[in-house]
């Protein structure tokens, strides 16, 4: 009877492992995913500041070149390098004098000044080399497969994956054509913001 339950037990265990190691995605480091950061708003970027119960007060407003913004009864408020919610809390304590237990809401409606961070870019020998808005999630072959694929002329297997991480660049190896031909999956790593893929051409 114990060894029927032991036997049991390590079966057990062992289909675990194998589920495990089948769910868990390759990354190539544990860099930080900037979409689950707290955004800081920046220069150029569009706000939507509403106060709850006076209507008259809220506003939709962009963030000047010097980094601030004009609210009624107020004045300028600096914006740029605050979360929206600081930022809400800051115009809180502002109109305290003239609203009553105030409310405030700050709403990023454009991000335009966090564009380029969150990209990912592709280059070298693919149909289309680009840089594609960053979806989290997103991995090797998803943006090859939106850069047209490679062309007659790429080094599937000599492809670089560059990465900027706390100020110095690594570089990963991505085994491209063993991603496209065998479906082998160890380097179609997961993406991360301002990440950037080159695929060589080859020497004739």
């Amino acid at each position: 009877m114990k060894t029927r339950l032991l036997l049991g037990l390590f079966a057990l265990f062992a289909l675990l492992g194998c589920q495990s190691n089948q769910l868990s995605k390759p990354t190539a480091t544990a860099a930080p995913d900037l979409s689950s950061l707290p955004y800081e708003i920046g220069v150029g970027d569009q706000l939507q500041v509403m106060v709850w119960r006076n209507p008259e007060l809220s506003m939709s407003v962009p963030v000047r070149p010097d980094g601030f913004v004009s609210v009624p009864l107020v004045g300028d408020i600096k914006a740029a390098g605050a979360t929206p919610e600081q930022l809400a809390s800051q115009i809180e304590e502002s109109i305290k004098s003239y609203v009553r237990t105030p409310q405030v809401t700050v709403i990023v409606t454009s991000p335009s000044s966090s564009e380029y961070l969150h990209r990912v870019r592709v280059t070298g020998s693919v149909g289309a080399p680009a840089s594609l808005q960053y979806r989290k999630g997103m991995t090797v072959l998803d943006v090859i497969l939106e850069a047209g694929g490679v062309t007659e002329f790429g080094k599937s297997n000599a492809t670089k994956l560059y990465r900027n991480f706390e100020g110095l660049q690594e570089v990963y190896d991505v085994k491209l054509d063993d991603i496209l031909k065998k479906g082998d999956l160890e380097t179609n790593y997961v993406l991360f913001p301002g990440d950037i893929l080159t695929v060589p051409e080859r020497l004739f």
